[in-house]
């Protein structure tokens, strides 16, 4: 019953990492129809940041609100000065739906390459604010760490704050009109691209807690987030590319199935395991878990 418990409680605390990174890839999805693959370059640099505010201060919550505005202003920038420029010369032809995903792979590389000269290929550790040992029950100890609740914690509260943003505010409305129907949103008086590109400093944002959140139970490297980037990807595709809702649901799916093939079966089948979670959706519900009308609201 115990191992039960905590397989759910670490389960948990994984997938909500990986409901981060799925929906900063969601949400570029949704306004640009790009699968934004250098996001985990963005989540990368923004965690060498953090990683370089805590070392000077100490303060990990002052690292992970300069992770933050960094992860924020990097996407801002790329949508900005580099994905507009794209689509602002690439109007039409099957080139249209390739050079995008190319072109985000190519930011990926870039990313990875800079992180890389400036920081060097060393692993590097990021401290925890609290302690990463499991808790005590008696004469059991947990895997579950204080941190791992400090996780579902800080996620939860993220997740508050987009879905107020989303559901109560006219800058949600517009990313959420933006996304379905641009020209409409123009004609009604929208600014289509501004919009666009708050919803890529929204996602850097979510994809620089994702990685700052995921870095001290293991090491920082320029390829250290790659992982991350897959398990978000598998997870919006399985909760539904269109729907936010559906990233959070298929990161927490995703979390509690790995962490019981781990537990379980072994952990060398998790990154397999993953895939056939993902195939098996796919021919259940090609659409995702949470899809059609439902995802508009999301």
């Amino acid at each position: 019953m115990l191992k039960l418990l905590n397989t759910i409680l670490i389960g948990l605390s994984t997938g909500a990492i990986y409901s981060l990174m799925s929906i900063s890839l969601v949400l570029v999805w949704r306004s640009t129809r790009v699968v934004n693959f250098a996001q985990a370059g963005q989540a990368v640099f923004s965690t060498y940041i953090a990683y370089e505010v805590s070392l000077r201060t100490g303060n990990f919550w002052l690292a992970l609100l300069c992770a933050v505005l960094s992860g924020a202003l990097l996407g801002a920038f790329i949508d900005f000065f580099f994905m507009r420029m794209l689509f602002k010369h690439v109007t039409s032809g099957p080139i249209r739906a390739i050079a995008p995903v190319v072109a985000t792979l190519g930011l990926l590389g870039i990313i990875r390459s800079a992180v890389g000269y400036i920081w060097g290929v060393e692993v590097k550790p990021l401290e925890p604010p609290v302690s990463t040992d499991g808790i005590r029950i008696g004469s059991e100890v947990l895997p579950f760490s204080t941190y791992d609740a400090l996780i579902l914690l800080i996620v939860f509260v993220v997740l508050m704050i987009l879905t107020f943003i989303f559901q109560r505010t006219s800058l949600g409305l517009s990313l959420k009109a933006s996304a379905f129907s641009p020209e409409i949103s123009r004609l009604s008086g929208v600014r289509v691209d501004l919009t666009r590109t708050v919803g890529w400093a929204i996602a850097g944002a979510c994809g620089a807690i994702a990685g700052v959140l995921a870095t001290p139970t293991s090491l920082l490297s320029p390829n250290s987030l790659d992982i991350l980037l897959v398990f978000g990807f598998v997870a919006a595709v399985i909760g539904g590319l269109e729907s936010m809702l559906g990233a959070v649901v298929g990161g927490i799916l995703l979390g509690l199935g790995v962490t019981f093939i781990a537990n379980y079966v072994g952990s060398t089948l998790v990154f397999l395991s993953a895939f056939v979670f993902l195939i098996i959706v796919l021919l259940v519900k090609p659409a995702g878990i949470i899809s059609g009308k439902r995802s508009r609201n999301a």
